[in-house]
């Protein structure tokens, strides 16, 4: 039972890790700050949750202390990310050309 949960924890130490590598390719490839803030929070969300699972089950006495970590987590990184958007776009921080919707542009509303 110990060498599968050791093994177990090393795929999510792996899985984590290489998710949080491809968060950060993300956010030196994206082309603008909306577009990085969101490849940088779900990956990097996804990646920390991996590996604090990962660490759970390689030390099984750290897994409440661990699941406090990763729910602290669930609740900051979304909203943090929410709110770093909203401060860049009413700094007015230019979108992509790309960028076809602006959903938090109050100027372009449908009036409601």
């Amino acid at each position: 039972m110990t060498s599968l949960l050791a093994v177990l924890g090393g795929l999510l130490l792996v899985a984590g890790a290489s998710f949080l590598l491809l968060g950060g390719l993300g956010l030196v490839r994206m082309p603008d700050v909306y577009n990085r803030i969101q490849a940088g929070t779900k990956a990097t969300t996804l990646g920390t949750l991996l590996t604090l699972a990962g660490v759970a089950c390689l030390h099984p006495g750290w897994t409440m202390k661990l699941l406090l970590i990763g729910l602290f987590l669930l609740f900051t990184n979304p909203l943090s990310s929410q709110v770093l958007a909203r401060a860049a776009h009413r700094s007015k921080v230019a979108p992509t050309a790309a960028t076809e919707v602006d959903l938090l542009d109050e100027t372009k509303g449908d009036g409601a």
